[in-house]
């Protein structure tokens, strides 16, 4: 999953450790995230999405296959 958590961290001039701290998780854990090695539990991306005020999908977006992305974007077309 990608995600813009590190972007919204910086606008807001949060460390991770600040970030964590807001969120009751450890640095490790938004450093994974971050980084895309761990895929937040929806409790924790609705909290991530509510400290950011944010619907999530502007936060997390699904990595899709490239024929995912062909077939969307086929649908998306068809419209």
């Amino acid at each position: 999953m990608k995600n813009r958590l590190r972007v919204f961290r910086a606008e807001n001039a949060w460390s991770q450790a600040d970030l964590a701290a807001r969120l009751k998780v450890s640095r490790q854990t938004v450093n994974a995230v971050e980084t895309g090695k761990y895929d937040p539990s929806l409790p924790l991306a609705f909290r991530i999405a509510k400290l950011f005020s944010q619907p999530i999908e502007a936060i997390f977006q699904p990595d899709l296959e490239e024929s995912d992305e062909k077939l969307l974007r086929d649908r998306m077309a068809a419209r």
